[in-house]
């Protein structure tokens, strides 16, 4: 009886380190996943930036005027009524090929 119960336990002892080491949930899987965790966080961080970057001109652009009044002036060519726009043409550049 007792040499029954010592093979039963052997038994359930290999088969516990089998999927410790090679079965799912591994030791080997548990190494990839956090390699993967790894590579997604250096994935993410520049996205997290940009995030913060953009949230930050959201709030800027709910809270100020002068954001509002900087976009329009760079991207749609806005003037104020009491300026005058002047566009120079760049001498060096004339006729050059980038």
């Amino acid at each position: 009886m007792l040499k029954w119960l010592a093979v039963v336990l052997l038994a359930l002892l290999a088969l516990l380190q089998y999927r410790l080491w090679l079965g799912e949930g591994s030791l080997g899987e548990l190494a990839e996943v956090g390699q993967r965790v790894e590579q997604l966080e250096a994935e993410n961080a520049p996205l997290r930036a940009r995030n913060e970057r953009l949230a930050a001109e959201v709030v800027d652009l709910k809270t100020g005027l002068d954001a509002i009044e900087e976009r329009a002036r760079s991207e749609v060519g806005m003037v104020r009524t009491d300026e005058q726009f002047f566009w120079v043409p760049q001498a060096g550049n004339a006729g050059a090929n980038p």
